[in-house]
């Protein structure tokens, strides 16, 4: 039986990444246009973006890492019960990583790219100079596959459970019997 406190601070931990990443999307960066002497500069404003992208990534890891642990990863602990549950449970565990990437990459990606814009002001010969920013979206997406990633891990959780419940059936015992003989 999957365990409901499991489910429930997964759920959240995945609602808190979420909610990190829209608010990140929001929040991101911008450039001005400044001037100083003979030469023109972007300027950025805040950072927040990028503290908002890495607290999403550091939850939606944190998320994925109870559910393994929970799990057992899949591949340790004894073998699952043969059948449907135990079919679901592979591929949302492959489905759940594979999502997981995804989100992960968009996070990290967004934040560093954010980070990069804003810790430096580039002088440019150009005139107006090009002041380049995080693309629109990138946290977006992010936010769009954690989504994903709690829906597809809570579910292979519950499958994985089903097929965790109950004893393998025992195999019919077809050698020899070595008992004591009296």
């Amino acid at each position: 039986m999957a365990s409901t406190l499991v489910l429930v601070v997964v759920f959240i931990f995945d609602l808190i990444a979420f909610g990190l990443a829209v608010a990140a999307e929001q929040k991101r960066s911008s450039a001005k246009i400044a001037t100083h002497v003979k030469s023109n500069y972007c300027v950025y404003d805040s950072d927040i973006s990028t503290g908002l992208g890495v607290g999403s990534f550091l939850f939606l890891m944190a998320s994925q890492a109870l559910i393994m642990m929970a799990s057992r990863c899949l591949c340790c602990g004894r073998a699952l019960l043969p059948g449907s549950s135990r079919a679901w449970a592979i591929v949302l565990f492959i489905t759940c990583w594979v999502t997981f990437f995804v989100a992960e990459v968009c996070l990290l990606a967004g934040s560093v790219r954010n980070a990069y814009h804003t810790k430096y002001r580039t002088f440019l010969s150009e005139n107006p100079p090009s002041c380049e920013t995080l693309r629109k979206g990138v946290f977006g997406a992010g936010a769009a596959f954690i989504v994903f990633t709690g829906t597809v891990s809570e579910l292979f959780y519950v499958s994985y459970s089903k097929a965790d419940d109950g004893l393998l059936p025992q195999s019919r015992d077809t050698g020899i019997r070595m008992g004591s003989y009296r």
